[in-house]
């Protein structure tokens, strides 16, 4: 992959903006494979697409792309969306496509991910205050994507500090990813909410109490359940029929790399 910007293509432009939609989105159609198949290209939609900015014609997904510049090459921990209300329903019909998260500086890439369309939550869209009554859009309300309340299984580098990972390595870590697949959002929430939990447990073997340290947070999470300690083990259980962690003696576990 060539990690530099058509840059020629922002002459016709004024807006910051504009310039940065028109020569990331150029750079992900030269250059891009589909991470889901491996098919070489994607398709590009172009401006006219309301939810997606790229598919695959070979798999039929539907790729979105959001790019920031960024001086420290790392991504950031929220990224900004579009309206609230379109994300939610978005994820609650499950009709969202993949996300690609892009950061670059000086008009190159550093960093590109897919983030894959099952690892979204309604808890990890955060909603932002109403425009004010003087803006154009008075009362509309925008949302971020809390990139760091998703698992690390669901976040698979492309690129990591301007060094392409190799595409069969990326294939195969969206295949392990399907593991984790759900359709249900209240299991889909739960499960990547101890999964979120057990990565930051800092030893790869842990307690059945290491993860019960975090029930108040996951009971804030989830208000509506009283019995969180009986939650935990069962997404437990099914993290470990996945193999993502496994079982070495009562009440002691280990994570699978």
């Amino acid at each position: 992959m060539n990690l530099h910007f058509n840059t020629q293509l922002a002459d016709d432009y004024h807006s910051r903006s504009q310039i940065s939609r028109v020569v990331t989105e150029e750079w992900v159609a030269r250059n891009m494979f589909c991470p889901i198949c491996g098919a070489p290209t994607l398709g590009h939609y172009g401006a006219n697409k309301p939810v997606a900015d790229f598919f695959c014609d070979d798999c039929m997904s539907d790729f979105e792309l959001k790019s920031k510049e960024s001086r420290t090459a790392r991504i950031s921990h929220k990224i900004a969306d579009g309206a609230y209300s379109t994300m939610i329903e978005r994820i609650t019909s499950l009709r969202n496509p993949h996300l690609f998260v892009m950061t670059y500086a000086d008009w190159t890439v550093n960093n590109l991910m897919i983030i894959p369309n099952f690892f979204f939550t309604t808890s990890i869209i955060e909603k932002r205050k109403p425009l004010a009554d003087t803006a154009r859009r008075a009362g509309w309300i925008g949302c971020n994507i809390e990139i760091g309340n998703i698992p690390d299984s669901g976040k698979i580098f492309i690129i990591r500090n301007s060094k392409q990972e190799d595409k069969s390595h990326v294939i195969d870590l969206y295949r392990r990813s399907l593991l984790l697949q759900t359709s249900k959002l209240e299991t889909r929430g739960w499960l990547f909410d101890v999964l979120k939990c057990v990565e930051k447990i800092p030893a790869d073997d842990f307690i059945l109490d290491d993860v019960y340290a975090f029930a108040n947070e996951l009971q804030l999470k989830h208000p509506e359940n009283n019995h969180v300690h009986d939650k935990i083990r069962q997404q437990l259980q099914y993290l470990r029929d996945r193999g993502f962690i496994s079982f070495i003696s009562r009440g002691v576990y280990r994570k699978i790399r």
